[in-house]
């Protein structure tokens, strides 16, 4: 009897999970009809999951009507930028935190926590100031240099690379490895769920920023995607099927990154379990 109630159990569970799933996916779908509809089509009634003709020319008119590829590209300096600014800075620095030891660790641990506590808004002043002081606005100095270190970064390896067992260091100490060895070749490999992780989120965070690109940015040149799509809103009117063909496109880096990622997430889900 209890083998049947945990079977039933499993299914409804299976069941709610396959239907949150599907509920998460109908945006998505819904994106890729409209990019495909005729234009000024989107609100006739009744309402078209999927057009009968697919209309390319929303797809073409995004790639020549503004320079996509462009955007596309800042997008891509934006996001990979910071990616490997926050996993080299967040990666030492909590290695550092972790394995040495040195005068102020602590405090130092602490004030890198506390900045977590200051809204990002609060800095976009600060930040414009000393950009424009430097005469980087309109550059990807601007763009992607404000991401150079991340306390969240700093924190999630730091926990990381405490968890790892000091045996292995020891001993490749004891081998004659120096401290760059060691990090190199034994803690990095070992952190890799965790710098999957934080490459993802990175990655996703600098792809969708907003705010900071809008006002670091002053030509049409140097706008990323998510700056730029904003053009196809106008006071008056929105050409919701060219947006939605933009749109498209801006998601093919992000399920790219995550499908790269996702058997690290799965690995780092799993070491837990296969201890003791």
């Amino acid at each position: 009897m209890s083998k049947q109630r945990q079977r039933i159990t499993d299914a409804v569970i299976f069941v709610v999970l396959l239907l949150g799933g599907l509920t998460m996916l109908v945006p998505f779908l819904w994106m890729i009809s409209t990019s495909f509809k005729e234009p000024g089509s989107l609100f006739d009634l009744p309402i078209q999951l999927w057009p009968e003709k697919l209309h390319w020319e929303n797809y073409q008119r995004v790639l020549t009507a503004v320079p996509f590829a462009r955007w596309y590209f800042n997008s891509l300096v934006l996001a990979l930028g910071l990616t490997f600014l926050n996993l080299t800075s967040g990666a030492l620095a909590g290695y550092a935190f972790a394995r040495f030891s040195w005068k102020g660790k602590d405090v130092m641990f602490l004030f890198s926590l506390i900045t977590l506590m200051i809204p990002a808004h609060v800095l976009i002043i600060p930040l414009f100031i000393i950009m424009s002081r430097l005469g980087w606005i309109d550059t990807y100095y601007a763009l992607v240099l404000p991401g150079l270190f991340d306390a969240f970064a700093i924190f999630l390896m730091r926990q990381n690379f405490i968890s790892l067992p000091r045996e292995l260091e020891e001993a490749a100490l004891i081998d004659g490895a120096t401290p760059w060895q060691i990090y190199w070749k034994i803690a990095l490999p070992l952190a890799a769920p965790a710098l999957a992780t934080l490459g993802t989120f990175t990655f996703l965070g600098g792809w969708n920023a907003f705010l900071w690109p809008l006002i670091a940015t002053n030509s049409i040149e140097m706008r990323p995607l998510t700056v730029g799509l904003a053009v196809f809103n106008t006071q008056f009117t929105t050409e919701w099927t060219v947006l939605m063909a933009g749109l498209s496109l801006a998601t093919i880096p992000p399920i790219i990154v995550f499908l790269a990622a996702q058997k690290y997430f799965i690995r780092g889900l799993t070491l837990g379990s296969l201890k003791g």
